[in-house]
């Protein structure tokens, strides 16, 4: 089958499910938001994504997701070096701006999934997860707190001036690999031309940049907010 076998093919399959995870960070990036406004409506939303069946089967759409994008990644790298040495995901453009962006897009996806591991440590497998295994009550800093009491875990975590810095550290590397990756995935789709490359170029950096600066503004807000 020329979608799995191919090049293209393969390409194609990392493009779609990248964009399905940029959805997602927009969906996340606005959820988190909300707690900076109300902690109260962050803690419906996260009761509404708690250890429900629909969170659950998201949850493992999402994961699916993730593995195909991270493991097609590192074969068509793999391919592209044997093939060209150090000419990574070769497209027809490539704007100057991006090149150190698109020579690297494996070593900052290999950063952003290493984060993701100190994320869901921190989040998913106190909150979803100790819901799933029956627990009403997870030990935060000594206390005993609510899975569901997602404004905790925020206050919590962001009060810690280390881990803010790792995660600002993991904002960048996304915002480099988001500015590549967007429109290199439009790229492959073939919803480009001359005029409108250089467009999605352009919409690629806005976009990954309201992205990291919203995951960097609640960061800092609550870390601020805890001295």
């Amino acid at each position: 089958m020329w979608l799995l076998n191919s090049s293209i093919g393969k390409k194609l399959i990392m493009s779609i499910s990248g964009i399905f995870l940029i959805l997602f960070l927009l969906f996340h990036v606005a959820m988190n938001i909300t707690a900076v406004f109300s902690e109260g409506a962050y803690n419906m939303i996260s009761a509404f994504l708690g250890a429900n069946w629909y969170a659950v089967v998201g949850t493992l759409v999402l994961a699916a997701g993730f593995v195909i994008h991270i493991c097609y990644s590192i074969v068509l790298t793999l391919q592209n070096r044997k093939a060209r040495g150090n000419d990574r995901y070769a497209v027809s453009v490539k704007p100057k701006v991006v090149e150190w962006s698109s020579q690297n897009m494996l070593v900052l996806g290999i950063i952003v999934a290493g984060f993701l591991v100190l994320h869901f440590s921190q989040f998913w497998y106190k909150m979803m997860f100790a819901e799933l295994m029956g627990h009403h009550q997870v030990e935060l800093g000594g206390v005993m707190v609510s899975p569901q009491d997602g404004a905790a875990f925020i206050r919590y975590y962001f009060s810690n001036i280390i881990i803010v810095i790792l995660y600002l550290i993991w904002y960048v590397a996304l915002w480099f690999h988001l500015t590549h990756g967007f429109w290199s995935a439009i790229h492959t789709i073939g919803w480009n031309n001359n005029v409108w490359m250089n467009r999605w170029k352009m919409i690629s950096n806005v976009f990954a940049t309201v992205i990291c600066l919203g995951f960097a503004f609640v960061t800092i807000f609550f870390y601020l907010k805890s001295l």
